[in-house]
């Protein structure tokens, strides 16, 4: 039995029948068809599937469909942001499959810290699995990200 939900994705006021056992996750990316968001883990351990919800990153794959209901939900479809062409400079993004996740928790770092230190930077991904770039290149894109974002 599927129960009616109302979101705000991305600044779209979005109605989906949701099945109630369903992750927001799989809501996303099959009801609302946002594939940009990656199921890795499915488990809350990778990071990939990393939105942001009421202002706060999430891992989608816990979190229920149903508990978004009128929740402000935000992807990386909806994203423009210095970060994601900080990521393409310094080679952040190199398969490709983390970067979403990788530039939500960035986004939701820098929009409560704007001028984080590497530390604190580290510190805030450290959720989320690279198997690709060793996370130097991703920690340079945030850092430079956040200093473009003061000028």
């Amino acid at each position: 039995m599927t129960k009616l939900v109302s979101l705000m994705i991305n600044g779209e006021k979005r109605r989906l029948a949701v099945e109630p056992y369903r992750s927001l996750l799989d809501v996303l990316r099959n009801e609302a068809g946002l594939t940009g968001t990656k199921k890795g883990c499915d488990v809350g351990d990778c990071g990939a599937c990393t939105v942001i919800v009421d202002g706060k990153p999430v891992n989608s794959c816990l979190m229920l469909g149903v508990e978004a209901d009128g929740a402000e939900v935000f992807t990386i479809e909806g994203l423009k942001h210095p970060l994601q062409e900080s990521f393409i400079q310094h080679g952040g993004a190199q398969c490709g499959f983390c970067t979403p996740g990788m530039i939500m928790m960035a986004k939701a770092l820098l929009d409560e810290n704007p001028r984080p230190t590497e530390d604190e930077v580290r510190f805030a991904i450290a959720g989320n699995i690279c198997r690709c770039t060793g996370y130097t290149k991703i920690v340079e894109a945030i850092l430079h990200a956040s200093h473009r974002n003061q000028r």
